[in-house]
């Protein structure tokens, strides 16, 4: 996919670093107390991101990146001492300064952060350039004075120096990122410890969050192409507004996951039921959230046989954004005839599924991602130019039809009014 850096917007953001280095040195404070904070919506950490407040209103903080956590690292129980984590991430909006957020929420013992940067420039955790993140909390940094360009690679590191772990990760990520030592560096497609990057943008609209699946976190597709259907969206947009992928693979709408897997564990991570407070609600500058879940309750065991109960779930995540002014734009599930789980009284639910959110009765707007793919001559089944290979999940092509799919009226506007 092609990368467009955004020069001329990167020339104009760097011109407001100078007042914001003014707002940093006078001690203006960006971030409220507390950075310290746990997962599920504390005051302080509610204060901090102010989710619910766009960035439009506020002219404050938007999410260009984030990776939900998923899991604890497999043997991992020593953390990584002395070695220098490389998350390559890729950026949505731009901005002139940076924040980020570090997690230890599978880790066992505190969390030593030593050193962290962005773009080599040296972050600092309430004014100090180390952290120490409680077991099952995160920390959220102080901003950093650096331009950060939309659509392009954005590197940042963090250092341990000392033993503690679980790692906590996000496995899969379709992205090559590094770990390094003395001795040499190896690339790896985990994101570790990191889970979000904002950046002060004064002109962005705010933030689309993604909740989703394999789907969403682009299974199938090429690593650092950037081909994911979120990665097409932030094309079409022009990388206005800030694009959060909360995608899990193995994610389902109603249940968590399975504790293991084939020796894996928290394969999938918690449903997104309960995961919507930490993935979506509390994503910087939020606007519109973005519901592709469902298609795993249907062809996962134990397998949901209830339709109503899949659409039950998708409203009751509807109306809890709702509570927050967020706007809801929800997708239809995708065929998957051919797959391995794949029978046909489960398309049925999956149809029904679907019938339920074309009729309008669940999300603020739709968008038909299983028209956008389907075969026109066996409708259950995925079109074979799209098809990664296993009859579920997407090659590039694929994914970028998705993105093609969606009207991009869809994601702006308010949400509706009226309960459903």
């Amino acid at each position: 996919m092609p990368r467009r850096q955004g020069y001329a917007l990167l020339t104009t953001l760097v011109a407001g670093t100078a007042a914001l280095a003014a707002a940093v040195a006078s001690g203006t404070s960006l971030i409220t107390d507390g950075r310290e904070a746990p997962y599920g919506g504390s005051p302080a950490r509610t204060a901090a991101r102010s989710p619910a407040a766009p960035a439009h209103s506020t002219g404050t903080w938007v999410a260009t990146w984030t990776g939900a956590p998923v899991s604890a690292e497999p043997r991992s129980g020593q953390g990584y001492p002395g070695r220098t984590i490389r998350n390559i991430v890729h950026t949505s909006v731009g901005g002139d300064a940076a924040r980020i957020t570090v997690s230890n929420l599978f880790g066992a013992v505190p969390l030593v952060i030593d050193q962290a940067t962005v773009k080599t420039r040296r972050v600092t955790f309430g004014g100090t350039p180390s952290v120490t993140v409680a077991a099952g909390r995160q920390a959220v940094s102080d901003p950093v004075v650096v331009p950060v360009a939309p659509d392009t690679d954005l590197e940042v590191t963090l250092r341990t120096p000392r033993a503690g772990g679980p790692v906590t990760q996000h496995p899969n990520s379709h992205q090559t990122s590094y770990l390094a030592d003395d001795d040499g560096t190896w690339s790896t497609t985990r994101w570790r410890y990191l889970t979000a990057v904002d950046v002060r943008n004064t002109a962005s609209p705010g933030a689309i969050v993604v909740i989703g699946d394999s789907l969403t976190a682009g299974s199938g597709s090429t690593t650092d192409a950037d081909s994911r259907w979120t990665d097409v969206l932030s094309d079409r947009l022009g990388h206005t507004y800030g694009i959060a992928n909360q995608g899990i693979a193995g994610n389902r709408l109603l249940r968590d996951s399975p504790l293991s897997r084939n020796g894996v564990k928290n394969v999938g991570g918690p449903s997104g039921a309960h995961r919507f407070e930490r993935d979506v609600l509390s994503v910087a500058g939020a606007r519109t959230v973005i519901i592709a879940l469902g298609i795993n309750d249907v062809q996962q065991y134990p397998q949901e046989p209830d339709p109503r109960r899949v659409t039950a779930g998708l409203r009751a995540l509807t109306e809890r954004a709702h509570a927050q002014g967020l706007r809801v734009v929800g997708a239809t599930l995708t065929p998957f005839h051919g797959y391995a789980t794949w029978t046909p009284e489960r398309n049925s639910v999956r149809l029904a599924v679907n019938e339920e959110i074309r009729a309008g009765r669940i999300f603020d707007a739709f968008i038909d991602f299983d028209r956008a793919v389907r075969d026109p001559y066996a409708p259950d089944r995925i079109l074979p130019e799209y098809d990664s290979g296993d009859r579920l999940h997407f090659n590039d092509a694929g994914y970028r039809a998705l993105g093609h799919a969606i009207d991009l009226g869809a994601v702006d506007g308010t949400p509706k009014a009226d309960a459903f």
